[in-house]
């Protein structure tokens, strides 16, 4: 250790602020700038780049992107052969209509066809086995006291009339959770959609489903279905007045005598594909430490347009989702913090990980395929610092998620106090109801036994719309953001303790989850 060392730890200063001369930690933050956080989220937002969904052309080429400059900072490769992706599979597919029947047997018996007659909620896996069971039918205003309005709906399909606006139905799946996990085998919504959108909603029981591969169910698992008709079709084979249903107010169930559901939707596969993630590795200075590595993650991919089947809605003439702070804030975080240290003199002791995934919008499966297939050592990972939205709303405040789950919120708090010239105040979850500490790449580490934190500074307006364009971010404010999880990273990577769980949260988060 140089005689430097020696005396600022004599003096109180801890051992991590020694390891790097100050000249190469200042050129470090001098290369996080406002203007080039902008210009490269420029690039990868632009609208040559289709809103980047999983899996595009669009998608490959911010991952060879983000690869080049990995390559340019002189990072090694993590990904699979010695390249910088990992890539995995994606199976696409679409309802089979020749083998699909949802079958209504009570006045009369009639077979519909899903996409012509019925339409199938497709958010979730579709169930493969068939589903039989009678129908229970709730009315009036759910009361939350008693949400099964005293009804047993084991084995029984739950029916709910829904009324239509311009916007869609508004459907309470807090409430349809409930029922399924008081046994229920699936959901019908009785709507008075309009001709046009319930055109439109039939239409997209023939969009490709894309799951990630080896996540299809098996013939063997259970899992609801939820399906969707019209009045007409209520009123004719269930005997349910909708229309007087929606005048009800009270809150009541009863079961439609001699009315029998069965459900049997089939899928075919249209395709295989794959996407990637792209990773970059610094290698540690310290022989002993370089074995552990700290990741730094966001997400490449967004939404893409409306005909790549992940929600993205034209507004006007404008029909690309760009994603600019969703997560092109994110991921430019990734690309400059490997920039910066990659310019440190000494580098730091531990090995840092720079990764980019794709499939977080899919329902993280970029992250989660990485935390089954590391490409280092899981139990080498000492901590994630995932980045996701962090380019606009409030000027000097981000949150922080997950700060009580391991004392990487104290060691953020104490580098944050630092850097008073930063401006930057990291503040706790302030929307723990929304659960985002589940919702972004961070999650699959964490649930694999490794410390994380989440720096996000909550949606807006603009959250999953056409409307998330490079004009609105705030790049001077990322820029100090960045140079918070910098000077975090620092921290993390350089002293000799790994950061550690609290206890009870390791309890709740990753033993009881089985991994």
């Amino acid at each position: 250790m140089p005689k430097l060392s020696w005396l600022l730890i004599a003096a109180g200063v801890p051992a991590v602020l020694a390891a790097q001369t100050p000249a190469s930690v200042q050129r470090a933050i001098s290369s996080v700038t406002p203007q080039d956080v902008v210009r490269r989220i420029a690039i990868i937002a632009d609208d040559s780049m289709l809103g980047r969904a999983t899996p595009s052309p669009q998608l490959e080429q911010v991952a060879r992107y983000v690869a080049g400059e990995f390559r340019r900072f002189g990072l090694q490769p993590g990904g699979d052969s010695g390249t910088y992706f990992q890539r995995y599979g994606i199976t696409q597919s679409r309802i089979d209509t020749a083998r699909s029947r949802v079958t209504v047997a009570g006045r009369t018996t009639a077979s519909l066809t899903p996409g012509v007659d019925v339409y199938v909620v497709r958010f979730a896996p579709l169930p493969r086995k068939v589903l039989a069971g009678p129908v229970v039918l709730f009315t009036g205003a759910p009361d939350s006291g008693n949400p099964l309005a005293g009804v047993d709906v084991k084995g029984a399909w739950i029916a709910q009339v829904v009324t239509a606006t311009p916007e869609g139905v508004n459907i309470n799946f807090g409430w349809v959770q409930q029922a399924l996990r008081a046994g229920a085998i699936g959901a019908l919504f009785i709507s008075n959609r309009p001709d046009p959108q319930w055109q439109n909603r039939l239409g997209r029981d023939f969009n490709l489903s894309t799951v990630l591969a080896g996540s299809e169910t098996s013939d063997t698992v259970t899992l609801p279905a939820l399906l969707e008709v019209r009045d007409a079709q209520a009123a004719a084979l269930l005997g349910v007045d909708a229309s007087a249903a929606r005048t009800q107010t009270t809150w009541g169930a009863r079961r439609l005598q001699g009315v029998t559901l069965s459900y049997n939707v089939q899928e075919r596969v249209v395709s295989q594909a794959s996407a990637p993630n792209t990773i970059g590795i610094l290698e540690g200075s310290d022989p002993s430490l370089k074995s552990e590595y700290l990741f730094f993650t966001g997400h490449m991919d967004h939404i893409g347009t409306p005909g790549a089947g992940e929600g993205c809605q034209a507004r006007g003439g404008d029909s690309i989702c760009n994603g600019a702070d969703d997560d092109g804030s994110g991921t430019i975080a990734v690309i400059k913090l490997a920039e910066a240290f990659a310019q440190l003199t000494p580098r730091p002791r531990r090995s840092l990980v720079f990764m980019t995934v794709s499939g977080e919008e899919r329902g993280l499966w970029g992250s989660e395929y990485f935390s089954e297939h590391p490409t280092v050592p899981l139990a080498g990972i000492v901590a994630d610092l995932n980045t996701d939205m962090i380019g606009r709303n409030w000027k000097d405040t981000i949150a922080v998620i997950g700060k009580e789950h391991s004392d990487l919120g104290a060691t953020l708090n104490r580098v944050a106090a630092a850097h008073p010239e930063l401006h930057m105040a990291a503040i706790d979850d302030i929307w723990p109801s929304e659960n985002f500490y589940f919702r972004s790449d961070h999650y699959n580490f964490a649930r694999k036994g490794v410390p994380i934190l989440f720096f996000f500074n909550g949606t807006h307006a603009d959250y999953h719309q056409v409307s998330d364009e490079v004009a609105k971010i705030d790049g001077e404010k990322e820029s100090r953001i960045i140079k918070l999880d910098f000077y975090l990273g620092l921290d993390v990577a350089n002293r000799l303790e790994r950061p550690k769980w609290n206890p009870d949260s390791y309890r709740r988060i990753v033993q009881r989850t089985g991994n």
